[in-house]
């Protein structure tokens, strides 16, 4: 099992088709066919269904992706921190959508400029898997909103998982509601008791249920998959929903909602605890005048 045929491998899982994986390496199928048997044999176990031409995962397959992309991460850190001077090598950063349409394209492609030799691979997921992420290896850093209340709540929550965290935005989040609702003060003065959200983990989408709950009425949840189908269901008055104010402004033509601030939330650059390669350094040095606006709002709040 060496890193070659990891990557092999993690890229068959990634395209689940041997001809797409053999385009994507640059190598002949035949090749790329026997690496992958070879490697089943070394373990023991069948790590693709085969289907006629079409591939899935495995069990064994899910299980051991994980830790071919750690052992794959890890190599690659241990290649940085040999030369700290020379950013280079890839860099997984894991977001929110919220934060990479909004925040985060400014940055990276003032750090692209700066340090071509860094590989940005960026993904997007809910604050919570985000969290997970960094904690599993399968991401080397993540800007999060930490959750309101229970686990991963508090810079002491994170130091204890064995990550550390900082914030970097700051986001004004709204209640967006239809046009022609009446002034909102509390949650029990929603007239429409259904929230447009994304799926589970979002800590925006806990915040809304905390505050929403105060009122009276049961909450319907509609998980979407979008900023934009959030508007379009509240805009259609059949949903109430929390959106960072920056998403908003965004929009050349942004709809004619009623919003009320909720609260302001902090967005943490979240990452395992020791983790300081040149590529993951860079990052931080050009979000630092972010870092220090924050410093900032926190001085002026206390």
């Amino acid at each position: 099992m060496d890193h070659t045929t990891l990557e092999i491998f993690c890229v068959v899982a990634a395209e689940l088709s041997v001809t797409r994986a053999a385009k994507r390496l640059g190598r002949v199928q035949s090749n790329v066919t026997t690496r992958i048997q070879q490697l089943e044999e070394e373990l023991g176990v069948a790590l693709f269904r085969r289907d006629g031409n079409r591939l899935t995962l495995s069990a064994e397959g899910e299980r051991f992706l994980g830790y071919a992309n750690r052992m794959l991460a890890l190599a690659d850190e241990a290649r940085q921190v040999l030369t700290p001077q020379s950013p280079s090598g890839t860099l997984r950063i894991g977001t929110m959508e919220s934060t990479a349409a909004a925040r985060l394209p400014g940055p990276l492609a003032a750090l692209h400029v700066q340090y071509p030799d860094v590989r940005l691979r960026i993904s997007t997921a809910p604050s919570r898997q985000l969290i997970e992420q960094v904690e599993r290896g399968l991401i080397d850093c993540a800007f999060a909103a930490l959750p309101p209340c229970g686990e991963m709540a508090s810079a002491a929550d994170l130091e204890a998982a064995g990550l550390h965290g900082e914030p970097v935005f700051r986001e004004e989040i709204l209640l967006v509601l239809p046009p022609g609702h009446g002034a909102v003060r509390k949650g029990e003065d929603i007239a429409v008791r259904s929230l447009a959200a994304f799926a589970q983990g979002c800590s925006y989408r806990l915040l809304a249920e905390e505050w929403l709950g105060q009122g009276a009425s049961a909450l319907d949840v509609q998980e979407v998959g979008s900023y934009h189908s959030m508007l379009a269901c509240v805009a259609a008055g059949g949903c109430v929903s929390l959106v960072p104010r920056s998403v908003l402004e965004l929009l050349r033509e942004p709809p004619t909602l009623r919003t009320h601030v909720v609260a302001k939330v902090d967005t943490w650059l979240i990452h395992r605890n020791g983790y300081r390669t040149a590529a993951f350094n860079a990052l931080r040095e050009t979000l630092t005048p972010f870092m220090s606006k924050q410093q900032t709002l926190k001085g002026k709040s206390s």
